[in-house]
């Protein structure tokens, strides 16, 4: 597995990434039982349009999973982790993760998942991630947050 950042501005890696995010996200609405996930929903021009750093994990030529963050001088904030459900249970998650936890120098990482996502959740936790909070986003919706402090 070969772990490298991408910048999806069209063309094929945006359709496949946004192909990727579709299928890893409705795996999450059916585990919270609620398929209101944004970008679940989202159009290819939204996903390119973004303001995000992307780090890809490619498996065999295929792009197996993506890690999208906003970062600023104090703070990075993941802002989507995918993988490919086809993929699952193979240590990507967990790979970009950790390759965005090295690349963040010691600044806080904070994430937020699906209250009801239980793998998500796991994850963080066995990474180091505190549990930070729970938020209702929308009515039924609700997110749980966590951080990690170097």
């Amino acid at each position: 597995m070969l772990i490298t950042e991408i910048s999806p501005t069209g063309g094929s890696l945006a359709s496949e990434l946004l192909a990727l995010q579709r299928a890893a996200y409705a795996v999450e609405a059916e585990l919270i039982q609620d398929d209101r996930i944004p970008p679940l929903h989202e159009s290819l021009e939204e996903l390119v349009a973004a303001p995000l750093r992307w780090l890809a994990a490619m498996d065999d030529g295929r792009l197996a999973g993506a890690l999208a963050w906003e970062e600023d001088s104090d703070e990075v904030d993941i802002d989507r982790l995918v993988v490919h459900p086809s993929a699952h249970r193979r240590g990507i998650g967990r790979a970009l993760v950790k390759e965005l936890v090295s690349r963040a120098g010691g600044r806080r990482v904070v994430v937020s998942t699906g209250r009801d996502n239980a793998p998500a959740r796991t994850l963080y936790e066995r990474l180091g991630f505190t549990l930070t909070g729970e938020t209702e986003v929308i009515p039924g919706l609700w997110i749980t947050s966590y951080a990690l402090t170097a």
